[in-house]
C-alpha cells in the first residue's frame, strides 16, 4: 500500500527541482535539486579554501562552494533556511560529510564533538528551526560523532551581518555567544567542529571560537556549505 500511495502522491504533486522547476526524473539522486544542477555549482578553488582558513581562527576548516549572489546556490540556501525545507538541510550535510572524509586524510574522524552557530531564540522560534542544526545532522549521518545542539548559546540579539563592513560585524556579534552552563568544565581537551552556512568574514565563528577557546579545547575545524567573498 505505501508504494501505491507514494505513486498517487507523486503523480499529483511531481517533485521538481527548486531551482529549475523541472520535474526530477526518478534516478535524481535527491528530491531536491536537479543532479546536473548541483554539479554545475561552482566548487572553491585550493586557493579559495586557503582564503577562508585565514578567515577564521580555527585549527582547521574546510568550505565546499564558491557562495555568488543569483546563483543556483543561493536559491538553494534560501530554499533551505527560509522555507522550512530541513531536509534539504540534511541532504547538504551529507555532501559535505563525504567530501571532508574525503579530503582531509581522516583528520575529521579525530573529533569529538559537532556543534551549529546557534540562532537566538527569538530568531529560532520566527524561523521555527536552526538550519545550522540540520547541517550538522547531515553531517554526522556520514561522520557518527557525539551532537550537541546547545553547547554554545547566542545571549543577545545581533543584526544581520549581510550589509555591514568587516568592523561592523565583528562588533555587532562581540560578546553575543557563551558556552551553556551545562557544559562548563565539560568540554576540556576536546576536539570540536563547528558548522555554519555560509562564512563571509569569519566575524560570528571567530567569536564562537573565542568562547571554546576559554573552555581549553583542543581543536576546532570549522565546516560551512560554501564561502562568499566581502
Amino acid at each position: 500500500m505505501i508504494p501505491l500511495i507514494n505513486y498517487i502522491v507523486d503523480f499529483i504533486f511531481p517533485k521538481t527541482c527548486i531551482v529549475t522547476g523541472n520535474r526530477l526524473t526518478d534516478n535524481n539522486s535527491n528530491n531536491y535539486v536537479e543532479d546536473e544542477v548541483m554539479q554545475s555549482i561552482h566548487k572553491v578553488t585550493s586557493d579559495e579554501l586557503k582564503e577562508m582558513m585565514s578567515k577564521v581562527k580555527s585549527d582547521y576548516a574546510y568550505t565546499l562552494y564558491n557562495f555568488t549572489e543569483d546563483s543556483p546556490l543561493q536559491q538553494i540556501i534560501h530554499h533551505f533556511k527560509y522555507r522550512g525545507m530541513k531536509k534539504l538541510g540534511i541532504y547538504l550535510g551529507e555532501i559535505i560529510g563525504k567530501e571532508i572524509i574525503n579530503n582531509t586524510n581522516d583528520i575529521v574522524k579525530t573529533f569529538d564533538i559537532i556543534i551549529p552557530v546557534p540562532l537566538f531564540k527569538t530568531k529560532e522560534r520566527e524561523r521555527g528551526y536552526n538550519q545550522a542544526e540540520y547541517l550538522c545532522k547531515g553531517i554526522n549521518n556520514i561522520l557518527q560523532i557525539e551532537f550537541i545542539k546547545d553547547l554554545v548559546k547566542r545571549i543577545r540579539h545581533t543584526k544581520s551581518q549581510t550589509k555591514l563592513s568587516q568592523s561592523e560585524r565583528i562588533e555587532n556579534v562581540k560578546d553575543a555567544f557563551e558556552i551553556n552552563k551545562n557544559y562548563e568544565g565539560k568540554i576540556s581537551g576536546k576536539r570540536i567542529i563547528l558548522v555554519d552556512d555560509v562564512v563571509t568574514t569569519g566575524s560570528t565563528l571567530n567569536e564562537i571560537i573565542k568562547v571554546l577557546r576559554k573552555e581549553d579545547v583542543s581543536q576546532i575545524f570549522i565546516l560551512t556549505i560554501a564561502m562568499a567573498k566581502k
